[in-house]
């Protein structure tokens, strides 16, 4: 239906677009980004693309909004290039977090950013592990959100741990769902944290729902951030008997004090998937292990493109 495969990456994750190819078995197409004297983001895509089915691989990362441009100029030149179709791979989509309005005037950034990225030229968008499932209404174009659950539940499992001795943590009421899911698939009971917010990036963990003495506690988030929520659910589940605590989470944002917090904090390990660089944190920070979810990326390119299920990769 589509011409040859293309891939195309940005700035914001090139060793992730690497090893996507190489497990396509493609080579990377050659792209310039890179930012004018002032800071305007620049685009030139080094290679004829006309009749051929691109995708662009590019999380929206810190810095977020050059990230974003970048994705958004990258899809313009491919459609003003005459691509046959333009698939936008956001292994971490920024702004999700802003989804509804949470005060009288404040705006709903996830949709406004929806709108650029179609508006742009996406006919297809591919993200992994959307902070709210809803967001996927947002795009006028068809959106695969894809889960890191599946590397993830082999990396806890490869830490040495039998099923029956993990309870399943959610650090909070919203990701429920998401741990329930992660706990169904390895027969382990469920427990959740009673977590309250004050304001944007600070929260305390109150107390436990469920069991967790003499479990090791296995808490699974979405993103970390700042590492506030997760090191105080850490220290809600040691407080509350757990033998050992460990975390999982998809997208590593890790900014401010999150390295600091990560390494005085409960947690024996924090695994990681590398939606996002962390550009050497591992070397600061032990703790961090990192799975790929590069293979996962991969085999949704190569069905999208041949025509093939992608709801066999969920």
């Amino acid at each position: 239906m589509y011409g040859d495969l293309r891939i195309l990456t940005g700035n914001a994750n090139k060793p992730l677009a690497q090893s996507i190819c190489r497990n396509i078995g493609c080579e990377l197409t050659e792209a310039l980004c890179t930012t004018f004297s002032d800071g305007e983001s620049r685009v030139d895509i080094n290679s004829s693309v006309r009749g051929d089915d691109v995708f662009v691989i590019q999380p929206t990362c810190a810095p977020v909004d050059l990230h974003l441009m970048q994705l958004c100029l990258m899809m313009d030149a491919l459609k003003r290039a005459s691509a046959s179709r333009i698939t936008a791979v956001i292994p971490y989509y920024g702004y999700a977090r802003q989804d509804r309005k949470a005060s009288p005037r404040a705006p709903i950034s996830a949709k406004l950013v929806a709108d650029f990225i179609s508006t742009a030229g996406a006919n297809r968008v591919v993200t992994v592990d959307l902070h709210a499932g809803q967001i996927q209404g947002f795009f006028n174009c068809p959106v695969d959100n894809l889960y890191a659950s599946s590397v993830l539940l082999e990396a806890v499992l490869n830490h040495g741990l039998q099923p029956e001795e993990i309870v399943v943590v959610s650090p909070d009421a919203g990701g429920v769902e998401r741990a329930r899911a992660f706990a169904k698939r390895i027969g382990a009971p469920l427990a959740i944290i009673d977590k309250r917010r004050d304001r944007p990036n600070q929260a305390s963990a109150t107390h436990v729902i469920g069991n967790v003495k003499d479990k090791v506690a296995v808490l699974v988030d979405d993103m970390i951030d700042t590492a506030g929520t997760l090191c105080a659910a850490g220290d809600v589940l040691v407080r509350e008997g757990a033998r050992e605590v460990i975390a999982c989470a998809s997208h590593g944002v890790l900014s401010g004090p999150a390295i600091e917090r990560i390494n005085n904090s409960a947690f024996s390990a924090i695994y990681l998937t590398d939606t996002i660089p962390l550009h050497g944190k591992m070397e600061v920070c032990p703790k961090i292990r990192i799975v790929s979810i590069a293979e996962l990326l991969a085999k949704t390119i190569h069905n999208i493109h041949t025509g093939l299920s992608v709801s066999a990769l969920f």
